[in-house]
């Protein structure tokens, strides 16, 4: 039952960062659409925020179906490219293409102020983006098959470090460029696209189809193992293993105070912080010293501690932080030093929640390798997407319910009125994380014996 270690080769340090790069583009077109999307649309092309939430829930639900999918066939066959990268070759260049679309309807749309046919553009296109996304599905399984359980917390890192490097460009760019943007527009919807929005947002598509090219290109094929069991009994074995269904049901709930945060948390800063131009610049570089830095101390932790003391850690945090929000009700003549605080405590959060998945779905399809004798690493990666999205695709329907609520209150002169909605996302997302502790503590296990 031990056949995997026969199969995997020892990896080095050029392995792991190249393994890691295609996560800096993924990570900065995703972290635009979940991040800025929202605020985008309502605060910029003015669509209202209940179509654009569940335009965005649509696409939450797809993605659930297309990662599950691209997993449970990248299982299936072993070709000249491998299990993996005949998906990544395939869905690399839809991905970066998407993102140009999805924020641009100016590209084809003569008139923004025709809002079905702008709702429909983001119905559309944040569907295709999101199935496209489920390229990172089958990459993603080669942690199992190339790197050992010992490798894979410092692997995780790595991706996490571009990641953030990442999430810093997407932060920077929707801060000081994507905000002033949307300025542009509450004045004329119809305002000519800058140069300086529109040349980094084709950048960024184009490096993202570059970096998963390229590990196409130069990482090596997965090492050749038969799973002699069909997709059915793959399917069926997965089901069965208890604690992978309940670690999935785990990662569910807490999507959705996650999904909560990231995605209005740009949305909480331009509206009810009223921050702009120069005040964006210190909240950037306040947000990448903070993932940089709990990046690391997260995962120092988690080789000290182990797993599972940790991810309920990150709970208990996010729990007794997200709150924070109703401050926003508090009058000020600044809102800067807490903006910081806010942004810096969402990067300290995210920096520990972020470093668990990699590792975990991994570790579960080596633990089940060991019982069963096959490597089914990509419908590990990909089965939890279905549960995870449904999940994410409710939070975002009912952010934008939430936001919704027709209470507006405005604490200064100089903020205009917003929907009281804003400020009580935060307490909601802490109840369900304490939700999501309590859950984990009682019935998941995250940290296997054959580790030690």
């Amino acid at each position: 039952m031990n056949e995997h270690k026969d199969v995997k080769k020892e990896t080095g340090v050029k392995d792991k960062f190249l393994f890691g790069m295609p996560r800096l583009g993924s990570s900065i077109v995703l972290g635009i659409e979940g991040w800025a999307l929202l605020t985008l649309y309502t605060s910029g092309y003015a669509l209202d925020p209940f179509r654009t939430g569940f335009a965005i829930a649509m696409g939450y639900l797809t993605i659930a179906v297309s990662q599950f999918l691209l997993g449970w066939l990248s299982d299936a066959k072993y070709t000249k490219l491998g299990r993996r990268k005949p998906y990544i070759l395939i869905f690399a260049p839809l991905l970066g293409l998407s993102i140009i679309f999805l924020l641009l309807p100016q590209l084809v749309l003569p008139d923004l102020e025709n809002k079905n046919a702008l709702f429909f553009w983001l119905l559309i296109w944040d569907i295709i983006f999101r199935a496209s996304y489920a390229v990172t599905t089958p990459y993603q399984a080669w942690m199992a098959e190339v790197f050992p359980v010992n490798e894979r917390p410092k692997v995780s890192q790595i991706q996490n470090t571009f990641n953030y490097i990442g999430n810093g460009i997407m932060a920077l760019f929707s801060l000081l460029i994507l905000t002033s943007f949307i300025d542009d527009l509450r004045i004329n919807v119809n305002a000519p696209v800058p140069v300086i929005f529109f040349i980094p947002l084709v950048i960024f598509g184009v490096l993202t189809i570059v970096l998963f090219y390229l590990v196409a290109i130069f990482l090596p094929n997965e090492p050749k193992y038969e799973i002699k069991s069909n997709m059915i009994d793959n399917l069926k074995t997965i089901i069965k293993n208890r604690n992978f269904m309940l670690i999935i049901l785990m990662v569910g709930i807490a999507g959705l105070g996650w999904t909560m945060g990231t995605t209005t948390m740009l949305k909480y800063t331009e509206d009810a912080l009223a921050l702009g131009g120069f005040d964006y610049v210190i909240v950037a570089l306040c947000l990448l010293i903070s993932i940089f830095v709990f990046l690391y101390i997260w995962r120092r932790n988690i080789n000290k501690h182990g797993k599972k003391k940790m991810l309920l850690f990150v709970f208990l945090i996010a729990a007794a932080f997200f709150p924070i929000t109703l401050i926003g009700l508090i009058p000020m003549p600044s809102y800067l030093i807490f903006g910081i605080i806010f942004i810096v405590g969402i990067g300290a959060i995210l920096a520990g929640w972020f470093l668990f998945p990699y590792i975990v779905y991994a570790d579960l399809a080596e633990d089940d390798q060991k019982k069963t004798g096959e490597l089914k690493a990509g419908i590990y990666a990909g089965f939890p997407s279905i549960i995870l999205n449904i999940f994410q695709a409710a939070s975002t329907l009912l952010i934008g319910a939430i936001l919704s609520i027709p209470i507006y209150y405005s604490p200064t002169a100089f903020v205009d009125p917003y929907s009281i909605g804003l400020v009580l996302w935060g307490p909601l997302a802490s109840i369900v994380l304490i939700i999501a502790y309590f859950y984990t503590k009682k019935y998941i296990t995250l940290d296997f014996e054959w580790e030690k």
